[in-house]
């Protein structure tokens, strides 16, 4: 026998959808790293603000209609009715088609929109500590979008929870209920 066995290891789970999960980040990252290094290359704060919020805006975009759909299999948006309340919509995939979502993509989701919003929370603190009130702006522009993500999705994926165990609970109803029409009906 050898002095070292060979353990077999099982590949690791990659990601299904790569060229999604690489936007869903690289817009992220592009708004925190241009507004992280923007003060070394420009004077300008009109120009920070725009390409900053701009990036920001894409990454929302992109978040929202795209990577939250393809990774995780939810979609939210916020409609406006006739009274003028607010009324958040939701969408999910089918129960088959949540079970089967890469586990690898909906890790890297959930996490990049968490850690992007704790990211601009920390450079809004670093902006007061530097009192730049003007940047603040930037950062509170930044971070409402990013908030509006997570409160929309943590939304979505709640009403979806619902959803799956209300048709479970109808699905188990109507098994119950077939079971014992026959036991009866043989009777």
């Amino acid at each position: 026998m050898y002095p070292f066995e060979f353990i077999e290891i099982e590949p690791a789970e990659n990601y299904a959808n790569p060229k999604t999960c690489f936007f869903h980040v690289f817009f992220k990252a592009a708004a925190l790293a241009f507004y992280i290094l923007s003060a070394l290359f420009f004077s300008s704060f009109v120009v920070i603000f725009v390409v900053t919020v701009l990036l920001a805006a894409l990454d929302f975009w992109v978040v929202k209609n795209v990577s939250g759909r393809i990774l995780v299999g939810l979609r939210w948006w916020n409609e406006i009715d006739d009274q003028g309340e607010s009324i958040w919509k939701f969408e999910c995939l089918d129960q088959e088609s949540l079970a089967r979502m890469n586990k690898k993509d909906s890790w890297l989701f959930w996490w990049t929109l968490y850690l992007t919003a704790v990211a601009w929370i920390f450079l809004g603190i670093f902006s007061i500590i530097r009192f730049e009130p003007d940047y603040l702006l930037v950062v509170g522009v930044c971070l409402s979008l990013s908030i509006a993500n997570i409160v929309g999705f943590t939304k979505c994926r709640k009403d979806a929870k619902k959803q799956i165990q209300a048709f479970a609970s109808r699905t188990i109803a109507s098994h119950v209920s077939s079971t014992l029409q026959s036991a009866f009906s043989v009777v």
